[in-house]
């Protein structure tokens, strides 16, 4: 997964630039998995690029943030304590510190974009 970011800031004048132009190169940590982190920010939160295989090996996991996730292409399924939300291509979620599982049973990948937001307290805004 190659992925171009760019971002912007300011330069001495105050007048916006271009920062940064470069190619996020995707990285794994597991068989069927690939992820870019394109910005980190200071305060912990998090924009990344996850690539979801067919037949990823599963990972249940709970993550410390409130993720906002919307699916750019293919379809997966979410299981939440043995529930199961499938989602496909313009779907998106809020995914609010829960446990969690990503299974692609499908024939095609599947990649979604998140902003993980770091909770503060350990309580986020119920909308």
């Amino acid at each position: 997964m190659k992925i171009r970011r760019i971002a912007t800031d300011h330069d001495k004048n105050g007048h916006a630039i271009v920062s940064s132009d470069e190619v996020c190169q995707g990285v794994s940590g597991r068989p069927g998995h690939e992820r870019c982190d394109l910005w980190k920010s200071p305060d912990g939160a998090v924009f990344r690029f996850v690539e979801y295989q067919p037949g990823v090996a599963p990972r249940n996991h709970r993550t410390e943030t409130v993720d906002y996730a919307v699916v750019i292409s293919g379809e997966i399924e979410m299981d939440l304590d043995g529930t199961t939300l499938h989602l496909k291509q313009g779907d998106t979620l809020v995914q609010r510190n829960t446990i969690h599982n990503w299974i692609n049973r499908g024939s095609k990948p599947c990649v979604i974009a998140f902003v993980l937001v770091p909770l503060k307290g350990g309580k986020d805004a119920v909308g």
